[in-house]
């Protein structure tokens, strides 16, 4: 490369489904100098496949899409190329969520309303082999960081409370006694730091455990 030559920019795929929030992206990195948007998809499928074609060196992903989810997605990019680059882009805070997300291989994880402000350092950051996490999420993954996370059980049960099933009905769906759910439910409040189960709903709904 000459002394004169420019850069390769950062070759991003952008995925989400509202064109408004791809619309803004694509206005912020395109004018900077060392990165540029190559595609953009709507939903976890049409991310795979646009990776595939596209071999970009950045995903932005939402986690929330109609079909297949950004968490489903993320794992499939990363079996197709283990070392792809996502850097979740989505407006749920909770820690839990975020866990998930890394676990299924994101390496950033950014709040939507924080993207004019961290959105292109952070893409700078993923490139160049470190993690990105928006303060807020940073901060509850630091709370939370020495307390048991719920268990997929416990979460099913949570699920189902917050369906407005009575103990009786969710030990019948989930094949188990109603005392169990109330041990259950013993040990959820306990986790999350609650007294009843509204509060319990609404804690978990915050941190991501719940679907929204």
């Amino acid at each position: 490369m000459s002394a004169d030559a420019l850069p390769v920019p950062i070759r991003v795929l952008t995925v989400d489904d509202h064109p408004m929030v791809r619309d803004g992206i694509i206005a912020l990195i395109d004018r900077q100098s060392d990165m540029a948007v190559v595609g953009e998809a709507v939903d976890g499928a049409e991310a795979i496949a646009r990776f595939r074609e596209l071999d970009p060196d950045i995903v932005l992903m939402d986690v929330q899409m109609p079909g297949m989810s950004g968490l489903e997605a993320i794992e499939a990019i990363r079996r197709i190329a283990p070392d792809a680059r996502i850097l979740v882009l989505t407006t749920y805070p909770g820690d839990a969520q975020a866990i998930r997300a890394m676990r299924a291989g994101a390496a950033g994880y950014l709040l939507k309303n924080c993207i004019r402000r961290e959105l292109l350092d952070a893409i700078r950051s993923v490139h160049a082999g470190r993690r990105a996490i928006s303060p807020d999420v940073a901060h509850d993954l630091a709370v939370h960081a020495l307390v048991d996370p719920l268990t997929e059980r416990e979460v099913a049960v949570l699920r189902l409370v917050a369906e407005g099933h009575a103990n009786k009905q969710i030990g019948w769906r989930l094949d188990l006694s109603t005392d169990t759910i109330k041990a259950h439910l013993k040990t959820i409040f306990a986790k999350l730091g609650v007294d009843d189960r509204t509060h319990a709903v609404t804690v978990a709904t915050r941190r991501g455990y719940l679907d929204r």
